[in-house]
């Protein structure tokens, strides 16, 4: 994981962040000593470019870096930065949606190198906690434009994310609270959610799982203005972002501001949901209420 290009390209951009701070250089000095945009040096310092190996040997020159040992690093992210993903095997060739599906691949190839996941689910579980026939009716009704391979992708897609949670070099740890409208609401079928429910209670005993249910009477809560998950990355990787889903598309936020901001949300819903072993109740409660068809009686998203 430590090797994967985004994280390594995130790492990259800080460096050289650091090093034009240490300098005492401006982006458009920069610019201008390297004949290119700001924006270029901008996307390099923000992660959001493949960095080519000529641009960032001259970023070293301008800088001044002659340490051998700082420059074999540089270099050796550099190579990293340009790999390939492993979740490109699965997004390349799908069609574009937007707002839905601007950029399949980017949430994973950042979950990829977080070591924990924090998470308020609104309408939907988090994807790490959906079983395959959940996810393919939350993508049939999102994307229903998409040929059946192109969701059989994104179904295998988020079923590899999910390997995570069960990695040898160390689990990710995930934390998830869950408005109990998204137990309630029908996806699919009831078939669905029963086996859904059953999905969620074998999360509930692995020991890198914390799921919590905020529950109807909690009443109306700030962090019901959207779904959003906080990934926590680990200094050699990055920095800590939130990932929030609206009409308006993804959005990623990286300031520190901003991730307090989550942060002081999230704990605030989560002292206000139930314990895990309340919430394992609520839990073999929607199993049996989807068993017994009765679920099927609420508001529905269509789908398998």
């Amino acid at each position: 994981m430590e090797h994967e290009p985004t994280g390594a390209r995130r790492r990259l951009g800080a460096e050289l962040r650091r090093l034009r701070g240490n300098a005492d250089m401006r982006l458009d000095e920069v610019g201008r000593k390297l004949s290119c945009s700001t924006s270029k040096i901008s996307r390099l310092e923000n992660g959001k470019g493949i960095p080519k190996p000529r641009d960032v040997e001259d970023l070293l020159r301008i800088y001044g870096v002659t340490a051998d040992l700082e420059m074999a690093m540089l270099r050796r992210l550099v190579h990293e930065s340009r790999s390939r993903g492993w979740w490109e095997t699965y997004t390349d060739g799908l069609s574009a949606e937007r707002f839905v599906l601007d950029s399949p691949g980017r949430y994973a190839a950042l979950e990829t190198d977080a070591a924990g996941i924090a998470s308020f689910d609104l309408a939907v579980l988090h994807g790490l906690a959906q079983t395959p026939g959940y996810t393919r009716s939350i993508l049939e009704a999102l994307l229903p434009r998409h040929e059946s391979w192109e969701i059989d992708r994104l179904v295998e897609l988020r079923r590899h994310r999910q390997r995570a949670l069960v990695s040898a070099d160390g689990p990710v740890r995930l934390l998830d609270v869950i408005d109990e409208g998204a137990l309630r609401r029908v996806v699919g079928s009831p078939s669905v959610m029963a086996g859904q429910m059953e999905r969620l209670l074998e999360l509930a005993d692995m020991p890198n799982v914390v799921l919590h249910v905020l529950p109807f009477d909690a009443g109306m809560h700030r962090a019901h203005s959207g779904q959003f998950s906080i990934l926590e990355i680990p200094d050699e990787r990055g920095s800590d972002l939130v990932y929030t889903e609206s009409h308006a598309g993804d959005t990623y936020l990286s300031d520190p501001v901003d991730v307090r901001l989550y942060r002081a949300i999230l704990d605030d819903v989560r002292a206000r949901a139930q314990d895990p072993e309340t919430s394992r109740e609520t839990l073999l409660r929607y199993r049996e209420l989807h068993l017994s068809g009765e679920g099927a009686d609420v508001d529905r998203i269509p789908g398998q």
